[in-house]
């Protein structure tokens, strides 16, 4: 399993789940399964449903989870499709849903998958379910200047966006973009030396992989409906790795915590909105200094934890 991703504030999240005899726990985003079989193993009549669009997380998902063949069932699918899988499975509610948003350390040290800016021959693909049709090499090629910069701006808060769109868009004038050691010189080369790092290139990289898999359409929705499909009592799990991502779970979560909207100054209220769920973590999780020793890419790691509330009668 370590071999291919460490899961990220392990004990956390299964404190976080709060597992149940009889659970029916969700795992959106399987990846190496390395939470989910912490899930299975932490009760022997717990019962889990698991997606995830990347082949491969879902192959190596069935080797690590074949000790508990009959109580897990695995679904090559968007999470964001996770309504329809558990209406498959014939599922109403769930006790738990665990959703990991980042990318596994298999896909990023896999040079065929593209996502690395550290590995120069590697091919623009940056695909999660590689049945997709747009790759990494098809947005720097195609976009516009002016859709390169927005992407680079919102999708990777980069301040140097407009430069480094102009950069590709000359060069690929001249000889198509197909690497990532080519995207990254691109890249390095519209910010100033002076603000110049040896990761200077991730958030362009970033804002790519955002744009090929679609990765914040719809995600605010999505976190929702996570919630509404909970039992009473039942626990939502959301680990984020950047600044967006985070940002749109935690208004999620506020939203779904806020009860009556109305203006104080009305007598009654007239909004009928109810406070769906209790937040766990009034700040975030973040990894301990040891877990960010033994495994560095937990460090931008953030865990936010939500409890549904009964329904009131």
């Amino acid at each position: 399993m370590e071999g291919y991703h460490q899961p990220i504030m392990l004990r956390e999240v299964i404190e976080g789940l709060a597992i149940k005899e009889g659970g029916i726990y969700l795992d959106a985003t399987v990846g190496g399964a390395g939470h989910s079989f912490e899930i299975l193993r932490s009760d022997p009549t717990v019962r889990l449903i698991a997606t995830d669009k990347d082949g491969e997380a879902i192959a190596e998902a069935e080797r690590r989870l074949s000790p508990f063949a009959g109580r897990f069932s695995l679904h090559r699918t968007d999470y964001k499709n996770f309504e329809h899988v558990l209406d498959e499975e014939g599922i109403g509610l769930v006790d738990g849903i665990l959703a990991d948003f980042g990318i596994s350390s298999h896909q990023i040290d896999d040079r065929r998958r593209g996502f690395a800016y550290r590995i120069p021959d590697a091919p623009l693909d940056m695909r999660m379910d590689t049945r997709a049709a747009l790759t990494a090499e098809e947005v720097v090629n195609t976009y516009s200047e002016h859709d390169l910069r927005r992407i680079f701006r919102d999708y990777g808060e980069e301040s140097f966006a407009g430069p480094i769109a102009r950069n590709i868009v000359l060069a690929r004038e001249h000889e198509r973009i197909t690497t990532a050691g080519r995207l990254r010189e691109l890249t390095e080369g519209g910010i100033p030396p002076k603000f110049r790092s040896a990761a200077c290139a991730r958030k362009v990289f970033q804002a790519i992989r955002i744009e090929v898999n679609g990765e914040l359409d719809g995600l605010r929705e999505c976190v929702t409906a996570f919630a509404r499909r909970l039992k009473p009592e039942g626990r939502l799990c959301i680990l984020t790795f950047h600044s967006l991502e985070d940002r749109i779970v935690k208004e999620v979560f506020r939203d779904l915590a806020t009860a009556c909207t109305c203006p104080k100054s009305f007598p009654v209220c007239v909004c009928g909105k109810k406070q769906e769920i209790e937040i766990i973590t009034k700040k975030p999780f973040t990894a301990s200094q040891e877990e960010v020793e033994e495994n560095p890419r937990s460090k931008s790691a953030k865990l936010r934890i939500a409890r549904k509330l009964p329904r009131e009668e």
